[in-house]
């Protein structure tokens, strides 16, 4: 008898920490590196916050709460909903959890059952298609293409959906892509949500916060009411308010999903930390208008890195409408041969000897489900950024 469950076996380890450990350790032994796998923004949680958090553990604001958050965050969630999203909800529609990750785990083993279908779009973040074969589901993989902006279209959609299906996950804009869908796009996939009642979707809006020159958030229960009793909205602090560590994520949906939700919680991890959660009442109140700058920052980053690495050869980068990636294609090299000796077989194969050659870490895009790709994080600074760029060009123009 093995020890260790069947379940575990479909899934496999995040390739993006992957990425980010074998950088890591790499930097320890001595070499160069220069890390664009990790999804985190690279200044401080805003001292506001972090005082908030000091304050709540000086008023000893430091034991168990209520398993789905304390009531202060909860009616702080609504009023953030209300004011950015036009959606209302109440305390009693809102779960709290341990980051975004968890509040989308638990919606899945709060619903999935053996067979049960979740349709998820390509490119997705790697977390997608495992969290749902925990919870045993059946991911169905729409791909996208570079040609269409790495977005879903109408038909794709409708060619997935079938009678088992159970969830549309949902992110915009998107992790790896930074693609963003504005409301005409967003509001030809509703129309066809709307004529499947059975399906329902999970947002992840993650990002909401980085949308860059005239692309303006939306999401679907915003852009389609009728789906209002049919979605989970999901988001976080993690990004925009640079908390990843802090790990509060947050979603608002019908009543019963959310009880089922409290219910895991309550018998897996229990609260969240309750001084991020006070810490997180002040970021979704308090002032908000660093936001503004550091869009224009990443803004910045983002037209830095498009346009060294569209000037590589053999590489292909489209220019993302928000969030903090670039997902190029590399289409052009595959089957030349590196200066390291390398043969460009795969993207994996890229990233690798893109690793070793010269120090520059990336992520490569069948993690990501669709290939041959690769994925950058800008959320670095703009002198790593360059010099990272002329490494990939340097590395691009050395091949044969």
């Amino acid at each position: 008898m093995s020890l260790l469950s069947d379940t575990l076996a479909r899934v496999k380890p995040s390739p993006t920490i992957a990425v980010t450990t074998k950088a890591a350790e790499l930097r320890a032994a001595g070499r160069d590196v220069i890390g664009l796998g990790a999804g985190e923004p690279d200044f401080d949680t805003p001292d506001n916050i972090k005082q908030a958090g000091i304050a709540a553990i000086e008023a000893g604001k430091t034991k168990y709460t209520a398993p789905d958050g304390i009531p202060e965050l909860k009616a702080a969630i609504c009023e953030k909903f209300a004011r950015e999203n036009g959606l209302s909800y109440t305390p009693d529609q809102v779960s709290v959890a341990s980051g975004g990750k968890q509040i989308l785990y638990n919606a899945l083993m709060a619903t999935l059952n053996p067979g049960d279908e979740v349709v998820i779009p390509a490119p997705y973040w790697v977390s997608y298609p495992d969290m749902v074969l925990l919870a045993g589901g059946t991911p169905v993989i729409a791909e996208t293409a570079l040609e269409n902006g790495f977005k879903l279209t109408a038909d794709q959609l409708e060619a997935a959906i079938t009678d088992k299906t159970k969830w549309l996950i949902f992110n915009s804009p998107s992790n790896p892509t930074g693609a963003g869908y504005d409301r005409a796009a967003l509001k030809a996939l509703t129309d066809v949500l709307m004529r499947h009642p059975h399906v329902h979707v999970m947002t992840d809006d993650m990002y909401e916060h980085l949308a860059y020159d005239d692309f303006e958030f939306c999401t679907p229960a915003q852009v389609e009411p009728g789906l209002y009793d049919r979605t989970l909205t999901c988001n976080g602090v993690s990004k925009a308010y640079a908390m990843t560590g802090w790990r509060i994520g947050y979603a608002a949906g019908p009543k019963p999903l959310i009880a089922a939700m409290r219910k895991i919680q309550s018998q897996s991890t229990s609260n969240p930390c309750t001084i991020s959660q006070w810490a997180a009442v002040e970021a979704l109140t308090g002032p908000q208008g660093f936001l503004a700058d550091n869009v224009t920052l990443f803004s910045g980053r983002r037209d830095l890195v498009v346009r060294m690495l569209n000037a590589a050869e053999g590489v292909t980068c489209p220019n993302p409408e928000g969030a903090f990636y670039v997902y190029p294609s590399i289409a052009g090299l595959i089957g030349k041969t590196s200066a390291g000796g390398t043969v460009i077989a795969d993207d994996e194969a890229f990233a690798t000897a893109l690793l070793e050659e010269t120090g520059v870490a990336v992520v490569f895009g069948a993690a990501f489900g669709l290939s041959p790709n690769f994925r950058v994080s800008y959320a670095t600074s703009e002198a790593q950024l360059e010099e990272a760029c002329r490494r990939i060009q340097s590395f691009c123009a050395g091949m044969t």
